[in-house]
């Protein structure tokens, strides 16, 4: 540039450039120039990070999210979720009952009853329900709580307890169904299973006559019938008596 500031013989045009004679008046300059070239860093590593994802929008965390849910959900369900019992097959049930169907040491009446849980199925009573507990409740027993405690003392032993309805005094189905869902409102423990015994298969066999409160029928793990108790309240002794039931 010459001095009176036209263009040099370069053809470049005139810049205001100040060059200081004490360098450190330049430090302000220099922190922020490395303040940007960190900024500039910064970024570069965030979208070598988040590049991939952002590449599509939204939709991929969206995705990934819903992912992760129905993972979770998954584990809790499995972990803490209800365990239903395999129904044992015909294979398993005593070839050499010491008793006749109906009785203490026999196996349960043949017929068929409906398991009313989830979609309602008719299966055979004698192969289908055992090892476990019976609960034969008479109309209007009133004995919710009851039901619940003897639901909850199935568990521990991981046996079935099955609440079968009585067809006294003419008890219709859907009035029968009504009244299992009201008793079975107060079982929170315990593998509970509702089951409609409209031709009063097993209430006639172990609850004849005017019923009251609740009896139970204990099958073993070969469905043989090792007791039945009328009217049942919860006592360690009928515990003792379920404990007795995976023994078999």
């Amino acid at each position: 540039m010459r001095p009176d500031g036209d263009p040099d013989d370069y053809g470049l045009p005139h810049v205001d450039i100040v060059v200081p004679d004490d360098p450190r008046d330049l430090h302000r300059d220099v922190l922020a120039y490395h303040r940007e070239r960190r900024r500039d860093r910064r970024r570069a590593r965030l979208r070598r990070v988040f590049g991939p994802v952002t590449r599509f929008g939204v939709a991929i965390p969206i995705i990934a999210g819903a992912l992760l849910v129905a993972l979770v959900s998954g584990v809790l369900l499995t972990t803490f979720g209800p365990r239903p019992m395999p129904r044992p097959t015909a294979a398993l049930l005593n070839p050499h009952p010491t008793g006749k169907p109906g009785e203490v040491g026999g196996p349960l009446p043949e017929g068929r009853v409906t398991v009313v849980e989830g979609r309602p199925t008719e299966v055979s009573a004698r192969e289908a329900i055992h090892p476990g507990v019976i609960g034969i409740a008479a109309p209007g027993c009133g004995c919710a709580r009851t039901i619940a405690d003897l639901a909850a003392r199935t568990q521990p032993f991981q046996l079935n307890f099955w609440l079968v309805g009585h067809p006294y005094g003419g008890v219709t189905g859907e009035r029968m169904s009504r009244e299992l869902q009201t008793l079975g409102r107060e079982v929170h423990a315990g593998s509970m299973q509702r089951v409609r015994d409209d031709r009063g298969l097993l209430a006639g066999a172990y609850a004849p006559g005017r019923p009251t409160g609740v009896t139970l029928v204990l099958v073993d793990t070969v469905g043989t019938v090792t007791d039945i108790v009328r009217d049942a309240r919860p006592t360690p002794e009928l515990q003792a008596k379920i404990k007795k039931l995976t023994e078999s």
